[in-house]
């Protein structure tokens, strides 16, 4: 019996031995530190780098497969050739605080070859912002002025209101400047506030939007002249964008049973394959379900290579028209994706997206001959 015993002992052991070989002839990787913190940092210094060093301590060569961080403000790079056993490799990761102030906590995963196939490193800080300097506030310039921005955007405009917004505006010359605008549409009044600004004085650009005014439906954007000192650049322009709608918010409940109804039989279509240079269209069936005349206000393609056109922009009660599109591939190759913007008088249904897709094949040209 003993000498069974023995016998049994003897290959338990040689089996464990086995086993712990095996696992020894993977790689292993063993970080030094897997979290930094980088403590405060100030913004306006820039990125910040940490290299979080490794060692193989197993018995095959390291292959770092992959490294991703958890997020775009932080840039990975590691050691690429294989780390034999015994030696080191580096794993940085650089953090950008620009725009960033405030504390942060990333992670950089690491994938490899080795027994511990993934290991997470953190880093971790407070970034201070910089100071806040007069370019940061007025960003933009036209001559002696900082401005803001030069976009007013008025959002969403209905046609039976106006609406007014403002731009803020300094004076950063050594000399008075006194503003004045030219190319203003019927549908706006801007004016700034004072007229004449003195060095170093604040002031404000205000624009004032009648709906009721603008013959156009939609997303719009206008751009007015800013005339400095009675002169005129070209790139002194202040754009003004609004999205002008009907407005259906005071519709009676009879009113909308009785409003009018637009419903597309397909707002899809896919070309499929075509080449490049060649033409594909397509007529929507579009239908008045409702009890009053549809009204097509405007229809609008995402891309002037799309042309999309209404057989008719009053449609009767129970009535059908099609809007006929076609997307012209020159210079398109590629999988494409447009669409057609139908503004109607249906008050559920006022902004209706119409869609085309499909694949354009590239069409290699031919080499002109040398004469």
């Amino acid at each position: 019996m003993n000498k069974i015993s023995l016998f049994l002992t003897a290959i338990c052991f040689v089996g464990t031995t086995a086993v712990v070989n095996a696992q020894t002839k993977e790689a292993k990787i063993t970080f030094a530190e897997e979290t930094f913190d980088f403590g405060n940092m100030a913004e306006e210094k820039g990125p910040v780098t940490k290299e979080f060093t490794f060692t193989n301590t197993g018995a095959a060569p390291l292959i770092v497969q992959n490294v991703k961080a958890s997020c775009g403000c932080t840039t990975p790079d590691w050691t690429k050739d294989p780390v034999l056993p015994g030696k080191k490799g580096i794993v940085k990761a650089t953090y950008n605080p620009q725009n960033r102030p405030g504390q942060f906590n990333k992670t950089i995963t690491v994938t490899s070859n080795a027994e511990n196939n993934t290991v997470i490193l953190t880093i971790k800080g407070v970034v201070n912002p910089k100071p806040v300097t007069l370019e940061d506030t007025y960003p933009m310039q036209m001559g002696g002025l900082r401005l803001k921005s030069n976009h007013i955007a008025l959002i969403k405009v209905f046609t039976t209101e106006t609406k007014t917004d403002s731009l803020q505006i300094i004076n950063t010359s050594a000399e008075d400047v006194k503003m004045t605008f030219e190319k203003i549409p019927d549908h706006i009044k801007i004016k700034a506030i004072p007229e004449t600004l003195k060095p170093n004085a604040k002031g404000v650009i205000i624009a004032t939007y009648d709906g009721s005014k603008q013959t156009d439906w939609g997303f719009i954007m206008d751009r007015v002249d800013l005339i400095l000192n009675g002169k005129f650049d070209a790139n002194n322009r202040i754009s003004i964008s609004a999205t002008v709608d009907e407005d259906f918010t005071k519709l009676t409940p009879e009113q909308r049973a009785n409003a009018p109804k637009a419903n597309f039989e397909s707002k899809d279509f896919n070309f499929g394959t075509i080449k490049e240079g060649e033409s594909s269209s397509y007529d929507y069936k579009l239908t008045n379900d409702g009890k009053t005349d549809l009204l097509i206000r405007k229809v609008k393609a995402s891309c002037g290579c799309t042309a999309a056109t209404p057989s008719e922009t009053t449609i009767k009660p129970g009535k059908s028209t099609t809007i006929k599109s076609t997307f012209n591939s020159t210079g398109k190759p590629g999988k494409q994706n447009k669409t057609i913007t139908v503004i109607t008088n249906d008050p559920d249904n006022s902004n209706i997206t119409l869609r085309i897709s499909g694949d354009v094949e590239k069409v290699e040209q031919t080499p002109t001959p040398n004469k």
